[in-house]
């Protein structure tokens, strides 16, 4: 009997000692979790942030970071943000799980918010943070317009080279003054668009003018025709003003180019001319060629003429006076040519 009331009792110890064990153990995470997440929670309270210890528990089983989410609702909290756009806890959340950077998304709204640009709402910046634009900095430029410069001198080329009617070069460089067009901002052209409009807008203007001076004289003629143009259509930006900045004068393209059009012309008459030399020489060759061939006949039908004598004599066709008589002749013809420096008769 004794051993069973010591049995109960060393059972009833455990059992005491593993309720005390368990309860120290939950006591301990509860410590740190509180120790953890109370300075988020009493941020939460002292700023009206609306945000409980329990969610804060949640978000770091959702892997979503409380301190970045607590700290960028307090931002929205002071701004006075939650008061314009309805920016609830979820929506940061759902906004950072998706990859945006929440942060830059609630000052780009609170800049918006202190600058009075009323077609910023949540929505549409974490649809823009989400693709890919700096929200932030787009907002910066819209209320302080930014400057870029036509062309850009990051890729090399730091003037337009434009030719005006007169055939002279101008090489052109220009400052835009852009700022952002929120509305545009998702499916926008960005910077290299724009400055390549422009540069086509001035080469364009340049080349329909009479005269390089006239460009001289009054290049804001030609931010004028440019400006006029509608460059931003379709782009992330609008165009405040285009500054012609620098202007100088180049080549004379148009006498160049003519006078490579006077070489090309000449080396195409000294090669018709050689074709046509080459065409005579050719017939030169072929009448010298004929030249020889009558000599050829001529001697032969020479050669022929001792045997048609003989045959003559012989059938008493030519009587032996009258063969003399040629010979005679023959003779005085060859000493008359002779008199006169000409060639010897064949005989």
């Amino acid at each position: 009997m004794f051993n069973r009331l010591s049995l109960l009792a060393e059972n009833k110890n455990a059992m005491l000692l593993g309720v005390f064990v368990l309860v120290a153990f939950f006591a301990l995470i509860f410590l740190l979790v509180f120790a953890r997440y109370f300075s988020l929670w009493i941020q939460c309270v002292t700023t009206r942030a609306n945000i409980s210890l329990p969610s804060l528990l949640m978000m770091s089983l959702r892997k979503v970071s409380p301190s970045i989410i607590v700290r960028c609702k307090i931002m929205a909290v002071q701004a006075g943000l939650t008061r314009v756009y309805p920016i609830s806890t979820k929506a940061l959340e759902a906004h950072y799980l998706a990859g945006g950077n929440v942060p830059n998304v609630i000052r780009a709204l609170i800049a918006a918010h202190r600058a009075g640009l009323v077609d910023l709402d949540w929505q549409t910046a974490a649809a823009i943070d989400l693709a890919g634009r700096d929200l932030l900095d787009a907002i910066r430029t819209s209320v302080y317009p930014k400057v870029i410069d036509c062309p850009d001198s990051k890729r090399g080329s730091t003037t337009l080279s434009a030719v005006a009617k007169d055939g002279i070069e101008l090489k052109v460089r220009a400052r835009v003054t852009v700022r952002t067009n929120i509305k545009q901002l998702v499916g926008g052209a960005t910077e290299e668009t724009v400055i390549a409009r422009v540069g086509q807008g001035i080469v364009q203007a340049i080349g329909s003018t009479a005269s390089y001076k006239m460009v001289l004289a009054n290049p804001d003629s030609i931010s004028r025709t440019v400006l006029s143009e509608g460059l931003e259509a379709q782009t992330a930006f609008e165009i405040v003003s285009i500054d012609i900045a620098d202007v100088d004068v180049g080549e004379n393209i148009g006498a160049r180019l003519q006078a490579d059009q006077a070489e090309a012309q000449v080396r195409v008459a000294q090669a018709k001319a050689q074709e046509q030399l080459s065409a005579y020489t050719a017939e030169e060759q072929e009448m010298v060629a004929l030249i020889q061939e009558n000599r050829a006949k001529v001697v032969m039908a020479e050669a022929a003429i001792p045997l048609a004598i003989a045959q003559s004599l012989a059938e008493s066709k030519l009587s032996l006076l009258d063969y003399y008589e040629l010979r005679n002749l023959q003779a005085d013809t060859k000493m008359r040519d002779s008199i006169a420096g000409g060639e010897p008769a064949t005989k």
